[in-house]
Parts: C-alpha cells; sequence; structure tokens
C-alpha cells in the first residue's frame, strides 16, 4: 500500500519561496520513482520534476528548470520540492506523485496541496 501525503503549500508573493514535502509510506520503497505534479487554472495536470529513488538523473519540465528542486530524505521518508523565485504562473494545485514510468510517475497520487503566487 502506497500513501503520499503533502504539506507546505500556501500564499506567497511573486519572487518568494516555498518548500513542499511529501510524507510516503513504507510501501514506496518498491517503487521506481517519484515526482510532482501540478494543475494550473485552466490547464491539465502536468509533471514538474522526477526522481528516481535510486538516485539517478532528476528531471524538470522546462518552466521550473532553474528554479525548482526536487530532494529525496530516505532517513525521514520524504520528498521535497524547493520552489525559488516563484511566478503567479506557478499557482495550483501540486501532487507528490509515484510511478513505475520515469516520464510518467503517476501510478500513485497524494490529495494535493495549494500554491498560490500573488501579491
Amino acid at each position: 500500500q502506497v500513501q503520499l501525503v503533502e504539506s507546505g503549500g500556501g500564499l506567497v508573493q511573486p519572487g518568494g519561496s516555498l518548500r513542499l514535502s511529501c510524507k510516503a509510506s513504507r510501501g514506496i520503497f518498491n517503487i521506481a520513482f517519484m515526482g510532482w505534479y501540478r494543475q494550473t487554472p485552466g490547464n491539465e495536470r502536468e509533471m514538474v520534476a522526477v526522481m528516481p529513488q535510486d538516485g539517478g538523473t532528476s528531471r524538470y519540465t522546462d518552466s521550473v528548470r532553474g528554479r525548482f528542486t526536487i530532494s529525496r530524505d530516505y532517513a525521514k521518508n520524504t520528498l521535497d520540492l524547493q520552489m525559488n523565485s516563484l511566478k503567479p504562473d506557478d499557482t495550483g494545485v501540486y501532487y507528490c506523485t509515484a510511478g513505475h514510468n520515469y516520464y510518467s510517475p503517476n501510478d500513485y497520487w497524494g490529495q494535493g496541496t495549494q500554491v498560490t503566487v500573488s501579491s
């Protein structure tokens, strides 16, 4: 059983930072990839970042590369997303995911956390 619970969303001004965290259940160790998706207003869900659990190369969507960093704390069994230089276009619901496909790691989903970037 894989369970994912996100935290850390909220309201931030443009140019600010937020750190999202995802607490995973023990079953996550059998899943090859973990990632973050988001759904922004009027758009379909998109993958933001993915990280292999074996320490391989992380991947980011073009719009966040250089601003967002995905990381894993194996001791705490969490997946984090550090978001810097936030823009209003980053506003949306962010989901922690896990799956067996590097390009679409979305077999399991958390409930989502709202991120709002506004002045």
